[in-house]
Order: C-alpha cells, then sequence, then structure tokens
C-alpha cells in the first residue's frame, strides 16, 4: 500500500499566516491473518510503523487466492489451506509465518516456487503438544474418561474401570524433535523405560536424556506397552503403523497421535481393536479436520480430542508473538530465522555476505548468457575464505542469477534452487579453504550438451564485483551493464580497430580489459569491454567481420547499484 499524502499549503490557525506542510509517500507492509491468533500477536505487528494487518479469517479457493495477491506477508494457524491455486500468479506476497509447527497446510513447493519463505513457530506450543500427549497416556491407562461417564450416567463401576501403572512400563516415541524429547523427559518421571526411532537422534543426545535408540519399526514395535508418535505427515509416515505392524505389537498396546492424522492407518486401528490386539488408541488429530464424524468415535477403549494439543492459553499467545516476531524480523531487518523451505539467516549473515552474493548472483547472469547452450549442470567451486562461509546460500544466489537472466518471472534465492531441479538442473558445490592467487575466489562452471563454459569472480574490497576468469583466460573486468567479450587473436591494432567501430556507431567504452591464455605476446586472448548503451546489431557484424575476431558474447547485467530486493 502506497498513502500519498502530497504537499499543501494550510491556513495555520489562529496565526494569520500560511505553513506549508510537506508529506512524503509511505510504503506499508501488508500481513494478513489468515487464522485467528491472540492479541498480543497483533499488537506486535500493529505497534511497528509501517506495518498494517487485514484479518481474514475463513478464505478458501479464490478469496483467499485474491487475498494473498494483495499481501506481502501471512500469518497461519492450522484452520487455512494455502494451495498451489492460493498462491498462482503470486508476485508480492514474500513470507508466510505458521503459528505452530506443522505446515502439511500449507503447499511447500508451491511457495518455494513463488519464492516465498515459509517460516514456523516449533518452540511455542511445545510443552502444550507434549503435556496433552501425556494425559493422553494417562487417560488410556487409566481408563479415565469411561470412569467419567459411568458416574454422569448413575453407575459406580470401580472393578471395571481397573487400570495399569505407568512405572516399569515402555513407552515408544517415533521422532525425537523438541515434542518427542519433553515427552520422553515426562515418561521417565513417572518411572518409564523409553526407546526411541529418529534418524537424526544422536546416540549422546540418547544417552544424555536415557532414551534407548532403536533402528527401525520392527525391533522397536515388539517392545513397548504404549506407542506415540511425534513426525509431520509425509510419504514417509503416512501409514507408517499398518497392518504388517499391527502384527508386531504386544497384546494389549495402546496408541496415541497428537502430531498429524493419518499416520495411523485407520483400518489397522479398527481391526486391532476389535481383535483386542490394540488394547487403546488415543487422537486428538484427524486426517480431515474440522472432524465431527470419524469411526472411533464413541469406541470403548478410545479417547478423542477435537486438536487441542497446542490448545492453551499460554501456547496460543506463544506461537502468535513468536509469528508475528518473524515476519517483523524479515520485513524490518531482512533475517529469516525457522524457515522450513530455507535456510535460516540473519541480517548479519546477510551483512557479511552481501558482496560474495552479489558475486554470485552476477556470476549466473553472466554464465547462462554468454554461453547460450541448453544448461545441463552447473558446478560451483568456492576456494578461500569465501568457502568458510555460508556456500549454500551463496549457491542459491547463484541459481538466481543463472535463472533469472533466461526467464520472465520473478527468481529469487529461495525459489532458485527448486526451479533449477525442477527442470532437471544438477547443481554441484564443491569448497576448499586452500587460498590461491585470490583470498576469495568463486568459479561457475556451466555444462551442456557438448560443451562447457566456465568463469571466476572475486570481491575487491566489500562492494566491488569483478570478473577474473573466462575459460582459462585470466583477467580483471567489471561485473556490470553492457558487457561484450570477444574471443580474438592476440596482435597489434585488434584493439585499436574494435574501438574504431564502435566509436563510429557512437558507443562509448567505459572500461576495456585483455586477457591471454599464455603470458606472453600472441596466441588466443578475451577482450571485455563495458559500454555506456547497448551495441547495435549492425556494429556486432561489423566487428564480427574484423579478420581476428573469433567469437562475440554479449551480456546484460545490472548497474552497480542495482541489486535484487533479496539482497537488500
Amino acid at each position: 500500500m502506497v498513502g500519498v499524502l502530497g504537499v499543501g499549503v494550510f491556513p495555520a490557525f489562529g496565526l494569520g499566516i500560511w505553513q506549508i506542510t510537506t508529506c512524503i509517500i509511505v510504503k506499508m507492509t501488508k500481513i494478513v491473518i489468515l487464522d485467528p491468533i491472540s492479541d498480543e500477536g497483533k499488537r506486535i505487528l500493529l505497534s511497528e510503523s509501517g506495518i498494517e494487518i487485514d484479518e481474514r479469517i475463513g478464505l478458501s479457493g479464490v478469496e483467499l487466492r485474491d487475498c494473498l495477491l494483495g499481501a506481502d506477508g501471512a500469518i497461519a494457524r492450522s484452520g487455512v489451506k494455502i494451495t498451489a491455486e492460493s498462491l498462482d500468479g503470486n508476485t508480492r506476497l514474500r513470507a508466510i509465518a505458521r503459528a505452530g509447527v506443522g505446515v502439511d497446510n500449507i503447499d511447500m513447493a508451491a511457495a518455494t516456487r513463488a519464492g516465498v519463505v515459509v517460516m514456523n513457530t516449533p518452540d511455542g506450543n511445545t510443552i502444550s503438544t507434549a503435556e496433552h500427549t501425556f494425559a493422553m497416556i494417562l487417560a488410556l491407562a487409566r481408563n479415565i474418561a469411561p470412569a467419567n461417564q459411568s458416574l454422569i450416567d448413575g453407575r459406580w463401576d470401580r472393578k471395571r474401570f481397573t487400570g495399569n501403572l505407568l512405572d516399569s512400563k515402555t513407552l515408544g516415541i517415533i521422532g525425537m524433535g523438541r515434542i518427542g524429547q519433553v515427552v520422553a523427559r515426562y515418561a521417565k518421571a513417572f518411572g518409564m523405560r523409553v526407546f526411541a526411532m529418529d534418524p537424526f537422534f544422536t546416540q549422546e543426545r540418547a544417552d544424555e536424556i536415557g532414551v534407548t535408540i532403536m533402528s527401525d519399526l520392527r525391533r522397536l514395535l515388539p517392545e513397548v506397552d504404549f506407542l506415540t508418535v511425534h513426525t509431520p505427515l509425509n510419504s514417509q509416515t503416512r501409514g507408517m503403523f499398518g497392518k504388517a505392524e499391527l502384527e508386531l505389537v504386544k497384546l494389549g498396546v495402546r496408541l496415541i497421535n497428537c502430531a498429524r492424522g493419518g499416520i495411523y492407518d485407520l483400518h489397522a486401528l479398527v481391526d486391532g481393536l476389535d481383535s483386542g490386539k490394540i488394547g487403546g488408541v488415543a487422537l486428538d488429530v484427524y486426517e480431515d479436520e474440522p472432524c465431527t464424524e470419524h469411526p472411533l468415535f464413541g469406541r470403548p477403549n478410545v479417547v478423542c480430542t477435537p486438536h487441542l494439543g497446542a490448545s492453551t492459553e499460554e501456547a496460543q499467545t506463544n506461537v502468535a508473538i513468536e509469528a508475528a516476531g518473524l515476519l517483523v524480523e524479515f520485513f524490518k531487518r531482512g533475517t529469516i530465522r525457522q524457515a522450513v523451505n530455507f535456510c535460516t539467516m540473519d541480517a548479519q549473515t546477510i551483512a557479511g555476505l552481501r558482496g560474495f552474493l552479489n558475486v554470485s548472483y552476477r556470476l549466473g547472469m553472466l554464465a547462462v548468457q554468454v554461453y547460450g547452450g541448453v544448461v545441463r549442470s552447473c558446478r560451483v567451486k568456492y576456494k578461500g575464505e569465501v568457502a568458510s562461509r555460508d556456500t549454500e546460500l551463496l549457491s542459491a544466489a547463484f541459481a538466481a542469477g543463472l535463472l533469472t537472466a533466461t526467464m520472465d518471472c520473478e527468481v529469487n534465492i529461495v525459489s532458485a534452487p527448486s526451479m533449477l531441479k525442477e527442470r532437471g538442473i544438477e547443481l554441484i558445490v564443491e569448497r576448499s579453504t586452500e587460498v590461491g592467487e585470490f583470498s576469495s575466489l568463486i568459479t561457475a562452471e556451466v555444462d551442456g550438451e557438448s560443451d562447457s563454459f566456465s568463469i571466476a569472480g572475486t570481491l575487491f574490497g566489500n562492494t566491488m564485483p569483478r570478473l577474473v576468469m573466462v575459460n582459462k583466460y585470466r583477467l580483471d573486468s567489471v561485473l556490470d551493464g553492457n558487457l561484450i567479450l570477444i574471443d580474438h587473436n592476440d596482435r597489434p591494432g585488434v584493439i585499436g580497430a574494435i574501438g574504431a567501430v564502435f566509436g563510429q556507431f557512437d558507443i562509448n567504452i567505459r572500461s576495456m580489459t585483455v586477457g591471454r591464455m599464455k603470458p606472453v605476446p600472441g596466441g588466443d586472448a578475451i577482450a571485455i569491454l563495458a559500454l555506456d548503451t547497448a551495441p547495435t546489431k549492425e556494429s556486432l557484424d561489423r566487428i564480427k567481420a574484423l579478420p581476428t575476431i573469433s567469437k562475440i558474447y554479449t551480456a546484460k547485467l545490472p548497474d552497480t547499484n542495482n541489486t535484487p530486493a533479496w539482497l537488500g
């Protein structure tokens, strides 16, 4: 939103004179709130100058798409479904903050393609969800729900609702993230043994909290009396517990799911309850929500709640505050934290990397324009001090430059890596901290069906990207504006003839450098000219006709002070 207040002349009341007031054009950042959040989160956004909020609860379909088209950022919980259609044609939206941990209601591939950073708030509801999980474990162990209902119905059935101790029982936890680790701590306090399965949970951490790591489900399932899952829902975890797994568990095992609906196969749960193999099921989440009808509702030995894991006053306040803070940091200071579709970076990281990000971006733009063919793969090599930096970010910047020069849609460091992958272009990264001729050097190679092309760049000072190699030619050239690369034979008069042609067409050369294959006169060489204006076809044809010229390449790069928005 741009508010134009203009320049006006207004009477100064009571002074008898005219007073001139000057106002400025203010660019507002619009953040749309798509699900209910606590007032504390809203107050954080409203306290920031330059940010406006718009609450649009319960949107879907075309209404949601149109709403997001006019927003810079968005806050969502689990209610709204942000699909590929919701983001279709959106070039304005830059960030979505999920007030919660799960992001399966957001099409991550579509968001990444659109260059939208998706951030979540994994800390805000950790304790709340872990406590609810343990409440479900206790409810199953002590038959709390049916015992309560029996009293409501006027019955006193103490023997019918005899339960089981948790002490000395075994709890299996699939997924040892923040929530899983808190659940493990609670279980240890109740005297339970804890077996866990998570490919990224280290033995050192397991030893620290007293947990036994199990390598696979076939080893884990026969050991547990209770099983709880704390993983996202994806192709690997959907239906993770099915009929085959049902055959492996102890008689009377109790299953808990406060993570995502669909991790337990519904048919396996029904069969297990019917046969008595499963002693109890506790569900807080469902494949389709809101859910008011379900095959397990009302069954004996089943406890169900309406997705209450994060539903504590404290958790709702915490995730709203955290989500609002993420967007403020992103839009005010360029900081990306807790992103689930891109590497985390803060303003200090960007500031320290800005010069090299600019080099990488410009190398990508130059490489694809000069190469000119169909790109099959790319290799980026970092040598020297730059190799110890965040090369993931630098490679994303190179990919953004590579695609920006050839596509008619906006590309940035969020969307570029996935766009390369979608097109089947492999990006290989190599690093070496060994210092060579330059303290830091970035070399980019582009390979096609039959040939390849390589260039290298570095940073002079903090803000001067320089081109220092083209194929095997060593040189020193600017990396901005209209560039002409001319392969020629290194003989007297060649450069003068090129300059004379451009002079005839009134095209000014602002800088020029020549690189040789060998450090002696004669042989193959390359000249790189930076022009004040783009060369005409006629001027290029005239140069091509010179007897010593073999090839000419042209490229258009941004001016020195013209950097993409994501570079700050």
